[in-house]
């Protein structure tokens, strides 16, 4: 990902500027100077360096369960708004690393609360952060492999034939964690744990099993709902009671007031909450958060 430089301060740009201001003058016809032109050119400065920097793209880190939910409700705000977002999708742990280390984004988008909550106060936008949808996660199995997932359950990861079991990696990804809790309280994961493949975030993990590499997963409900891969496979929702409620949060973050994007991130998080993208995010299996 190709890190940004933050915005530039203009304040020693500004003071070279006014003494150059200052210092200039025009020579008249006859020989003379003028100090009205002085006086015009320094108000000049004054004033352009007044004016906001102009803002650009709004730039969004969101968790890679978010893939295909998150670009419909992007592509619907474009279209409604005439603006342009550049969107980057990956793990939230990876995120709140490069975020915490000044990396170059105006919201956050996570797949849990505690990401967002642990940011710097200084880095976070007061009184920004809410949830925008609750993550589940499923057992998913190819549509050619033989074993009954919707009959067996995680029982299912226990089949012989299952030699690799795709997971988002646990120390940086939710999701990751969610399953290996699950297979905790399912009391199958010392069974398994020597057969998991560890995605860098779960389209990877996702991608593990799609292509073949693994033959089971344990993957968000998202993308399991997603155009790759219903139809492809088939899986089993994992009970919400043998993993942490998974709260996904987002948050604008206070570089979007330094470049002077922060009423267009405040318009697109209001749009993240309006019933048009709650739709959207129901439809691939975010339930709304609880009152």
């Amino acid at each position: 990902m190709r890190m940004l430089s933050g915005n530039t301060d203009r304040s020693g740009e500004t003071r070279k500027m006014w003494r150059r201001a200052q210092n200039a003058s025009v020579v008249l016809p006859g020989g003379s100077t003028t100090w009205q032109f002085r006086a015009v050119l320094c108000v000049l400065v004054l004033l352009f360096f007044s004016l906001p920097a102009f803002a650009a793209d709004l730039r969004i880190a969101a968790a890679s369960d978010l893939n295909f939910a998150i670009k419909e409700i992007i592509a619907q705000y474009e279209k409604n708004s005439g603006n342009r977002i550049q969107l980057v999708l990956g793990s939230s742990g990876t995120f709140f690393t490069q975020i915490s280390e000044g990396a170059p984004f105006d919201i956050y988008l996570s797949a849990d609360r505690s990401y967002p909550e642990m940011l710097d106060k200084r880095l976070v936008e007061p009184g920004s952060m809410f949830i925008y949808g609750v993550g589940r996660i499923v057992v998913w199995f190819p549509n050619a492999s033989p074993i009954e997932v919707t009959r067996l359950g995680m029982q299912s990861l226990l089949q012989s034939t299952i030699r690799k079991i795709s997971i988002a990696n646990p120390e940086h990804a939710p999701y990751g964690r969610a399953a290996v809790e699950a297979m905790k309280r399912a009391g199958i994961y010392d069974r398994v744990k020597s057969n998991l493949v560890l995605g860098e975030n779960i389209s990877q993990a996702a991608e593990f099993v799609r292509s073949g590499a693994a033959q089971a997963g344990v993957l968000s409900l998202s993308l399991a709902l997603s155009d790759p891969m219903r139809g492809k496979g088939k899986y089993w929702e994992v009970p919400t009671n043998t993993y942490p409620v998974m709260e996904q949060a987002g948050v604008i973050l206070r570089r979007a007031r330094d470049t002077g994007n922060l009423e267009e991130a405040r318009r697109f998080m209001q749009m993240l909450q309006s019933p048009q993208s709650r739709a959207i995010l129901t439809r691939y299996g975010f339930t709304a958060a609880r009152p």
